[in-house]
């Protein structure tokens, strides 16, 4: 049966005539010859061995996932699931890469149309190469990615199998659900919390970018603070930065000017600047790889603090340097919130906001009122990577070398808190950095942009 094409509703017919006229005249658009394997391949082969080893003589499908429709015949740009991209560094849609029982693995890819047959290629707005651009033919897949490609017709899947699930419903539905597919997705997820060489490379570029987008940014500032959408400017800005450097923003960009920076995932980015306020810029590059940075810096869009916005950054600085001390092979995770929190109770108690002793605060979790979420996570394919990971491995587990995190403490004084004094009102506050757990302690990557309220303004001066 022959596939339906995805045509519009203002489509015109094709004649018979326009049809034969087609099919004809093209020259040969194969590359096979000079594709060249990605650098990802041997990475992805590892990490596929791995997997196999894991669940020896079992069938297991991983999909790429499918388009989405953002408005009527419209598709948001595709991203393939991150398990998917980890396994294979390939990015189409509505593929599935199967690992056999044999430990072998198959890629079942969708490839571009001949042709010299069908109409899909001029008439498909969803796949057609005229339309939405060439995907590798069976030959080039297999060149680009090392591994075998078939066509996604072929795949068949009759028998026991563990599927990632909720990533493709077509497949959902062709095999039966079973205990062990939430083992996959644990493993899936368990398996990137340990970054490798190659991975560690693309994460630095991420942050780099990321370094350079933020930079944008203060360079942008005179002309965003007469803009009445100034946070709307600066994010596009950045997002200059990110598409040019990379795929995209790694994830909807924060920027929040006075007390927006109060609503911890504020992305409507559609307030005017002031030049009294702090902006809280929480952004991160995503490179063609899909691996992203996570940073925060919340600097003066006067260039310089003012007194009660310099003692606030400096409880958060200080909280944060003390969270980053605590990072080493063999720490618990949850021991550089723990440390960034205590700094913080303990400023909280000195400024008189709070009147219980610091252990009585931990214990209690009323300082939370003031600074709601948690100091971090791991970084990776997704910005909170691995999330689908076990506690007793993740959260309640110990660091390793070769672990990528954030640490992100903040201070957010709601614009309606009466138990604050008004000076701090409306005062948000976060500084988040990207880190490598090494062997002796943990490497700072996002070291280029400065943290210290010194260094912020002396680093605004200059590009400015």
């Amino acid at each position: 049966m022959t596939e339906p094409l995805n045509t519009g509703s203002h489509d015109l017919p094709v004649t018979d005539e326009l049809a034969a006229f087609m099919r004809t005249g093209w020259a040969d658009t194969g590359r096979a010859a000079g594709v060249g394997a990605r650098p990802i391949a041997p990475w992805a082969a590892k990490r596929r061995a791995a997997l196999a080893q894991r669940f020896p003589g079992e069938r297991l499908v991983i999909p790429s996932g499918t388009l989405k429709v953002r408005s009527n015949d419209s598709d948001y740009r595709f991203r393939p699931h991150s398990a998917y991209s980890y396994l294979t560094g390939a990015g189409e849609s509505d593929d599935v890469l199967v690992v056999e029982p044999s430990g072998e693995s198959v890629l079942y890819v969708r490839p571009r149309a001949p042709r010299e047959e069908g109409q899909e290629f001029y008439r498909d707005r969803r796949y057609g190469e005229l339309w939405a651009g060439p995907r590798p033919d069976l030959a080039e897949a297999a060149e680009l990615y090392q591994v075998e490609c078939r066509h996604i017709r072929d795949l068949k899947l009759d028998g026991p199998a563990r599927v990632l699930r909720g990533v493709d419903a077509s497949v959902d539905a062709r095999v039966e659900r079973g205990d062990g597919d939430s083992e996959l997705e644990t493993f899936l997820s368990e398996l990137r919390l340990v970054k490798d060489a190659w991975e560690l490379g693309e994460l630095q570029s991420a942050v780099d970018a990321t370094a350079r987008g933020f930079e944008d940014v203060v360079r942008a500032l005179p002309q965003a603070l007469g803009h009445p959408r100034g946070e709307r400017y600066l994010e596009g800005v950045f997002g200059l930065r990110a598409r040019l450097e990379g795929n995209a923003a790694g994830y909807d960009s924060i920027v929040a000017s006075g007390s927006h920076a109060c609503v911890l995932h504020w992305i409507r980015n559609d307030g005017a600047l002031s030049a009294d306020d702090l902006l809280l810029l929480d952004a991160g590059v995503e490179t063609d790889t899909l691996y992203t940075a996570d940073v925060t810096r919340t600097f003066p869009l006067s260039g310089r603090f003012g007194t009660v916005q310099r003692q606030a950054y400096e409880l958060v600085y200080e909280a944060q340097t003390a969270a980053i001390a605590t990072l080493r092979p063999g720490a618990r995770f949850r021991d550089f919130h723990l440390a960034a929190m205590r700094v913080i109770c303990d400023g909280l108690r000195d400024w008189g906001l709070l009147k219980e002793s610091t252990d009585t605060l931990m214990e209690t979790g009323l300082y939370r009122r003031y600074t709601l979420c948690s100091s971090g996570h791991m970084l990776g394919l997704d910005v909170h990577d691995c999330a689908k990971s076990r506690a007793e491995v993740y959260l309640d587990g110990v660091l390793e070398e070769g672990n990528v995190l954030t640490v992100e403490p903040g201070l957010y004084f709601q614009p309606d808190d009466l138990t604050l004094p008004e000076e701090l009102r409306g005062i948000g506050i976060r500084i988040e950095d990207d880190l490598t757990i090494t062997a002796g302690g943990a490497t700072l990557m996002s070291g280029a942009l400065p943290r210290h309220p010194d260094e912020i303004e002396s680093w605004m001066a200059d590009l400015l």
